[in-house]
């Protein structure tokens, strides 16, 4: 066992499942935590598990999920929005998992971070800022991918994606208590695979091309050193954070390497004992 910690969920997209993985290791670790912060993709999984949804639904809904049905190709909606899918399918699916709670519901002390991108500031959503906004909501600002999901107003505030704001609005005092976070970061490496940017409409291709540079770029931004020592990066490879098609096995390896990175990383970061991880394996990651 080891003193409370807040698990910080960042970025991510379309990985969330590394964040799953994460989650199990944790547990299986023994990590207690009140509070949890979820950051782009990582604010799917920190919602789920602070309304009360065990892991294992929580990896069977990631594995069954069809993201593609969250993705729409409107030129109009780019152009009028800002962004190819109006965000609204993806929204309404958090909800119906969620029973439609709000903050105050929540299990867990649960914080969302989204971007307001008038101010260039983070958005906090959480019970003490937010405590009647559905949670659906804070998660759609938070997942808002630019171009990939339409700009949307809250206030006066426009919103979009939460990782794209610096470290220093993550590593902070979350519950007024001074509890350590423990950062996890999933970092891409760069894609190859090339698109073709011909045929009658290119503006698609080439409008995938800028969202997938765009997140890689954020993926391996630069860590500063002041946060490294409660920061852990699950290494996701060329898996992309804007892969809305991807397969249930390619969902699997992603959670193997979240959960065995942090079986890996959390011990030496929180100095706890750590259980080995072969038999661990076999309960968990094939559970």
């Amino acid at each position: 066992m080891t003193d409370k910690i807040i698990p910080i969920m960042a970025g991510g997209g379309t990985r969330l499942p590394a964040h799953i993985g994460i989650l199990s290791a944790l547990e299986q670790l023994g990590v207690e935590f009140d509070d949890i912060v979820g950051v782009s993709g990582g604010s799917i999984v920190s919602s789920l598990y602070a309304s009360g949804l065990s892991l294992p639904d929580i990896k069977k809904i990631a594995l069954e999920t069809n993201y593609n049905q969250f993705r729409e190709f409107s030129l109009f909606k780019l152009i009028r929005n800002g962004g190819l899918s109006s965000g609204d399918a993806f929204e309404a699916w958090v909800d119906n998992l969620l029973d439609g709670k709000t903050f105050e519901e929540m299990d867990k002390h649960l914080h969302i971070v989204a971007t307001d991108v008038k101010s260039g500031r983070p958005v906090i959503f959480d019970a003490e800022h937010t405590p009647n906004t559905k949670v659906s909501l804070a998660v759609r600002f938070s997942m808002s991918i630019p171009l990939v999901f339409s700009f949307k107003p809250f206030g006066k505030r426009i919103m979009v994606d939460g990782s794209i704001l610096s470290e220093d609005a993550l590593h902070r005092d979350w519950d007024g208590k001074k509890t350590p976070v423990l950062c996890f970061r999933l970092r891409g490496e760069q894609e190859y695979d090339d698109l073709n940017v011909g045929g009658i409409f290119p503006i698609f291709n080439y409008v995938t091309l800028l969202i997938r540079t765009f997140m890689t770029t954020i993926s391996r931004e630069y860590i500063n050193e002041a946060f490294w020592h409660n920061t852990i990066i699950i290494n996701t490879g060329d898996c992309s954070a804007v892969d809305f098609n991807m397969t249930p096995d390619k969902k699997l390896k992603l959670f193997e390497t979240g959960y065995n990175t942090a079986m890996d990383i959390i011990p030496v970061k929180t100095k706890i004992k750590a259980q080995p991880v072969s038999s661990v394996n076999k309960r968990v990651v094939h559970s």
